[in-house]
């Protein structure tokens, strides 16, 4: 198995003045603590698989927790699912395609965003 995963940052500031610099878009991961799914995610969708490294070159790659809200822009990147997937044009901070909530991101559903944005 591949042993890829995502190079994650912690601070959406930092991950977004990184993206701008890189001219990236922005992957942002919101969780919430002590959810389950949310660690599910992340071990089953963003390691090993494929298209990893795709990510890790294309994209600036953010995952933020919910209760931490001084760290994203919660206006923004507002949810009541978790987790939610968001991405995002760094420039503009706008959604480059619909948000993925909960189930609804699997790696089928990656891949087609991953087509559609690249």
């Amino acid at each position: 198995m591949n042993a890829n995963h995502i190079h994650w940052l912690g601070n959406y500031d930092k991950a977004l003045q990184k993206a701008q610099k890189e001219h990236k878009p922005l992957m942002v991961l919101l969780v919430k603590k002590e959810c389950p799914s949310c660690s599910d995610v992340i071990k089953e969708y963003f390691m090993g698989r494929e298209y990893v490294t795709l990510l890790n070159q294309k994209f600036v790659s953010v995952i933020v927790t919910y209760e931490g809200r001084g760290s994203y822009p919660i206006e923004m990147f507002y949810s009541t699912s978790f987790p939610t997937l968001f991405f995002v044009n760094s420039q503009t901070e706008c959604f480059l395609s619909k948000p993925l909530y909960g189930k609804s991101i699997d790696e089928k559903t990656i891949e087609n965003i991953l087509k559609e944005l690249l």
